[in-house]
């Protein structure tokens, strides 16, 4: 990349977002882009986990994008491996390689009030952009607990990783593990490595619902039916999307309705767990939907096994070898692994963003995140996010909401394009602060009413307020409407003139 390189739009992340940005831009006739990325391969979230038993808990053929199809998924919820390949194919099929800039870490992005560009700061050079597409996606950077003494478990011969950053190098047969935490990746951890590990202790703050996953083989005549017909496979899909748009209300507006879905969750947890004491460590007392609702058919019966240990309380302390839990259980292990997730509503991208009042975008959501419709935010012209504030999905596919807010991209930059050509100067739109507000206040509101508030869990999906930043208190019908097109009334427009800006 060139000292002084200039690109109409600049991309940050090449995971599902940056991706699906990319493939819009070239249908959308633009060609002056970059994709920047800190990495050396595509794939985002999906390539930098690889734990075992890593896998997807939406269907494939619904966790995929729309205009690329894979008529050849081998199972019914694919694995890390197979939607790894899947991004790279994507990448060939579309022609993306060339605007790829791999190893380009994002050190700084700064917005020009008199050019009206920004200024792109990475670990190899620096380019300028008249807009940013940010798509490094909330789980990007691993969160790992401040836990006190835990720099003298690896002073004293222990190992230490994070799931999202798996030590392959590492042999965990016969050692002692503990597994912190009891989220989505912890659930297919613990079933994956509790046959080759000597004893297995796994720290549990809270308890999980998890539903049965319902995967198998698609079978071979199957995937010729989507090959050679592919209405069939888009029929597959939408029968999926239907499914889960149905679903919605019962979140969103009726949580009480979700006791049903409850009654399942704890005959599965009753076929495999026959210790009552046990049965009560595992049993939930929030509503089913408040925390992220799991699917596994072989958690429950990995932790039945006699070389695991469940300990019903987070982990507190460690003092060498030995961990300490905040009930006094003690457990001496060779090796802690941390599935306690990432920095989901305190994205360290945005310490990294300078706006147009000389303030980071940490900084302007210290309080709490906030974009209109999920993509632009007060104070930073030219800027969208990609699965930004309320734009998460608790039943649901990303990818859904990812095309979503790539319609609104393209239709913003075609605005701008609009308003480059009046002849009064180049353009810059700048969300106006009364219009994110006003769709904050109708987000949160709706919020209210769900078992994401109501439901009497702590969750990833609040931040330090307590307030939920994170998930769409709606359905993806209703967001698809929301971002067919920018309203102009929201933005104000900023032009410049000779060197020299006018608003």
């Amino acid at each position: 990349m060139g000292q002084h390189e200039h690109v109409r739009v600049a991309v940050i992340g090449s995971g599902f977002g940056g991706l699906g940005a990319a493939v819009r831009l070239r249908r959308e006739g633009i060609t002056d882009f970059v994709v920047l990325e800190r990495a050396d391969s595509v794939g985002g979230t999906w390539r930098d986990n690889s734990y075992p038993g890593c896998a997807c808990d939406v269907p494939s053929h619904l966790y995929s994008f729309s205009f690329a199809p894979n008529p050849d998924w081998p199972r019914t919820f694919s694995g890390q491996r197979h939607i790894r390949a899947y991004l790279e194919h994507v990448t060939d099929t579309f022609g993306l390689r060339p605007h790829l800039r791999f190893r380009h870490e994002v050190t700084m992005m700064t917005w020009d009030n008199d050019a009206l560009r920004w200024r792109i700061e990475t670990t190899r050079g620096t380019l300028t952009a008249d807009v940013v597409v940010s798509a490094t996606g909330p789980l990007s950077d691993p969160k790992i607990p401040d836990i006190p003494g835990l720099a003298s478990f690896e002073e004293a011969g222990g190992r230490v990783f994070h799931s999202a950053r798996w030590d392959h190098d590492y042999d965990l047969a016969g050692k002692r593990v503990a597994v912190i935490g009891t989220g989505a990746s912890a659930i297919q951890i613990v079933p994956s490595i509790q046959p080759e590990v000597g004893r297995l202790t796994l720290f549990q703050r809270t308890p999980a619902w998890v539903m049965p996953r319902m995967d198998r083989p698609i079978t071979g005549a199957e995937r010729w039916l989507h090959r050679q017909l592919p209405f069939t496979g888009k029929a597959r899909r939408g029968l999926l999307w239907g499914i889960r748009e149905l679903q919605v209300s019962a979140f969103t507006k009726r949580p009480a309705e979700l006791g049903l879905v409850e009654s399942i969750a704890k005959a599965n947890m009753a076929r495999a767990i026959k210790d009552p004491a046990l049965r009560a460590k595992l049993t939930p007392s929030y509503r089913i939907g408040c925390k992220r609702i799991l699917l596994s058919s072989d958690y429950y019966p990995a932790l039945a096994r006699p070389n695991v240990d469940v300990v019903a309380s987070g982990l507190a302390e460690v003092r060498g070898r030995t961990l300490v839990a905040a009930d006094g259980t003690e457990a001496e292990v060779d090796a802690v692994i941390f599935s306690t997730g990432f920095h989901v509503t305190d994205m360290p991208i945005a310490e990294r963003v300078v706006g147009a009042d000389g303030i980071t975008l940490a900084e302007a959501w210290k309080d709490g995140m906030e974009a209109l419709r999920g993509a632009t935010a007060a104070g930073f012209p030219n800027w969208m996010t990609i699965i930004g504030p309320n734009t998460g999905l608790g039943n649901s596919s990303m990818i859904l909401m990812i095309e979503s807010q790539l319609n609104y991209m393209a239709d913003y930059l075609r605005q701008l394009d609009v308003l480059d050509g009046t002849g009064h100067g180049r353009a810059a739109l700048a969300v106006r602060p009364s219009a994110v507000a006003a769709w904050n206040r109708r987000v949160q509101t709706r919020m209210e009413r769900t078992v994401w508030k109501s439901g009497g869990c702590d969750s990833w999906y609040l931040d330090a307020n307590g307030r939920n930043t994170t998930l769409w208190p709606g359905t993806t019908s209703e967001f698809r409407r929301a971002t067919r097109s920018v309203d102009l009334s929201e933005y104000e427009v900023v032009r410049v003139r000779e060197g020299a800006a006018a608003r």
